[in-house]
């Protein structure tokens, strides 16, 4: 699924970590999906769509539908809203392309959960560094606009950063994806 102006940064071979950002409707999971999709093509390898939205309300079901018929069935999904690091161990494996969608609903759950937020990351990127698949994580990228007005926005804004950050520094690509259009920022072909 390529869009327009991506090929050529689709056509890359992928890496072993990715991480595609932009805001909300950038393109940003197609971009991630037709990387994944490209290298399926070239591998004959599969698909997996790892998911860390929830179903709360109809809206958020919708939003899932539309993904779900957008990828079709060539794709398994994989839902899982908190334990990202052992649902990425168990589904990378050889042959396999995953895309994690997304970051920030991961960590909007976790935050929710009271969970370490710190420990969690670190976590994550640990176990990035042993996984024996292609990944291609899709972040939004929340500190472009205004701040805040109260404090539990300001942190999760700022615990996005500092997720953002840290997996970038350990992508082998990194990707901002802008009303469709990806702009490489780091590890090109």
């Amino acid at each position: 699924m390529a869009m327009p102006g991506s090929a050529n940064l689709i056509g890359l071979p992928i890496p072993p970590v990715t991480l595609v950002l932009g805001g909300a409707r950038s393109g940003k999971s197609a971009y991630a999906e037709g990387c994944v999709e490209r290298h399926a093509e070239i591998s004959g390898g599969a698909r997996i769509y790892l998911a860390t939205a929830e179903s709360r309300d109809d809206e958020m079901a919708a939003r899932i539908a539309a993904h779900r018929a957008r990828r079709g069935e060539r794709w398994t999904t994989v839902e899982e809203p908190l334990d990202l690091p052992g649902a990425l161990a168990r589904a990378a494996q050889p042959g396999a392309a995953v895309v994690v969608d997304c970051l920030t609903l991961w960590l909007a759950n976790l935050i929710e959960r009271e969970r370490d937020v710190e420990k969690e990351v670190r976590g994550l990127a640990d176990g990035i560094a042993r996984l024996n698949a292609p990944i291609v994580l899709v972040a939004n990228e929340v500190g472009l606009g205004i701040v805040p007005d109260n404090a539990q926005t300001r942190a999760f804004r700022d615990h996005a950063g500092r997720l953002n950050q840290r997996i970038a520094a350990t992508a082998d690509r990194v990707v901002f994806v802008a009303a469709g259009l990806p702009l490489l920022l780091k590890g090109g072909g």
